[in-house]
């Protein structure tokens, strides 16, 4: 038995190619299903078999195109509310995929229909969880309604359990959440590989022989999540189609210029000191970099189901096109170059100071707003004196509130920060980006609120 992971780090998971060296079964993929088909092609193998472990809250599947394309057999936990044909899988149902056995576990806990899938070759095990047993944790509980996140918490505890109970204890685990993804719950480590054994040791959700204690603690860490997870499950009860990949013929300049005066929603990829030294007025910063913050921030902050216009280099366009299709932005415009002048010369441009923890220390004035975008949670642990707070999730609708005045802005790392700048900006406000680590916040001589437990 041979397991390819397939990572997608722009959204923290990992989608498996799990093959006996003839046929294979591909477990959890994404969207772009090319990346499945050229492991599969590189490995030498046959896709017979694609599963699910759920209906996914994170991202838009690939499964059931991947699964028609090849004429594979898709497979669906039986309970799942789908609209197309698949093939109907019950807990402790056993399918051979060539020499491998496959036997589903019913894992509640993420969702309400979660399985698990424990596959062997006769010799070696190896279990892949989705969002049930993570590396150090388990899936976040609160994604189905609040009204059953209590319920959904119980099951999990109980899950893991009965997981680790029907594997070897030297089986590898598979997660398919966990690595940086808001799917997960708690202490996830985002670790490299595991077994059951090293988690029935290491895992708080194992370890924690009070299940009420681990309830509440669970809950009591659960953070905010993307908006947009709530247009996920419904699309992929639908049997999600094709992603389109192709970069769209870029617009001219009088077309961008239109777009940008009449407040359509002109997106710049460049990096955020490019975008704050010059910028096409009215557009808005979402560095593409390496794209770790990208789709997430993007598909949480703006509006959805409006139609985007993506500007920046060939590269990050077509990189950014591919990332927003796993969350069902499809089909984006596009105006290719990075020099604003030479893309809309006829429409006016814009920037904003950029400054570090010295800059603001230094030049903030007293009567001047202090914005912290960083989530409410990070708010509570630590903040600087004065701030307000408005997570940048919500910084379009509660806009109003933030007071008159110069805004200086700052979030944990630059990234938010900087998209809520250009937000702010956009909408009228004078405002400073505050670019910096707020772990150094305190050693260049800022002063951290006092908290009160």
């Amino acid at each position: 038995m041979d397991v390819i992971v397939i990572e997608t780090p722009q959204l923290g998971d990992r989608s498996y190619l799990v093959h006996d060296g003839a046929v294979a079964l591909v477990i959890d993929p994404q969207r772009d299903t090319d990346r499945v088909e050229n492991t599969a092609r590189a490995a030498g193998v046959t896709i017979t078999h694609v599963a699910e472990t759920h209906l996914h809250n994170d991202y838009v599947t690939g499964g059931f195109e991947l699964a028609r394309v090849h004429g594979a057999k898709y497979l669906v936990n039986a309970a799942d509310p789908v609209t197309f044909e698949r093939e109907p899988v019950t807990d402790g149902q056993v399918i051979q995929v060539g020499n491998l056995s496959v036997t589903v576990v019913a894992t509640p806990g993420h969702t309400h229909t979660h399985v698990s899938y424990i596959v062997s070759d006769g010799t070696d095990e190896a279990v892949f969880s989705g969002g049930s047993l993570l590396f150090g944790s388990v899936g976040r509980t609160d994604l189905v309604a609040a009204s059953d996140t209590v319920g959904l918490t119980h099951d999990q505890y109980a899950s893991v359990r009965r997981l680790v109970h029907e594997a070897e204890h030297d089986a590898a685990l598979f997660p398919t959440h966990g690595f940086g993804s808001f799917c997960s719950s708690g202490p996830a480590t985002g670790a490299g590989a595991s077994t059951i054994g090293e988690q029935i040791t290491a895992n708080h959700a194992l370890t924690d022989a009070d299940e009420e204690h681990f309830v509440r603690d669970l809950i009591a860490n659960l953070t905010a999540y993307p908006s947009y997870y709530a247009h996920m499950a419904p699309a992929n009860t639908q049997g999600p189609g094709p992603a389109n990949l192709q970069v769209p013929e870029s617009l001219d300049a009088v077309e961008l210029t239109r777009r940008l005066a009449e407040g359509e929603w002109v997106v710049d990829l460049r990096n955020r000191v490019a975008f704050s030294s010059n910028h096409l007025q009215g557009a808005v910063s979402f560095e593409y970099g390496n794209g770790s913050n990208f789709t997430t921030y993007l598909g949480w902050v703006l509006p959805w189901n409006e139609q985007l216009t993506l500007v920046g280099d060939r590269a990050d366009v077509e990189d950014a096109i591919r990332d927003l299709s796993r969350i069902g932005i499809d089909s984006p415009d596009a105006a290719i170059g990075t020099e604003p002048h030479a893309l809309a010369p006829d429409a006016p441009v814009a920037s904003y100071p950029r400054v570090g923890w010295d800059g603001l220390l230094m030049g903030r004035a007293e009567a001047d707003v202090l914005l912290d975008t960083r989530r409410i949670d990070e708010f509570a642990a630590s903040h600087l004196l004065g701030a307000v707070n408005v997570p940048l999730h919500e910084l379009l609708s509660r806009m109003g509130e933030i007071p008159a005045g110069k805004i200086w802005v700052h979030c944990g790392s630059g990234y938010r920060a900087g998209v809520a700048a250009s937000l702010l900006q956009r909408a009228g406000r004078d405002v400073v980006h505050v670019d910096g680590n707020f772990d150094q916040a305190a050693a260049a001589g800022l002063t951290l609120a006092e908290l009160t437990v």
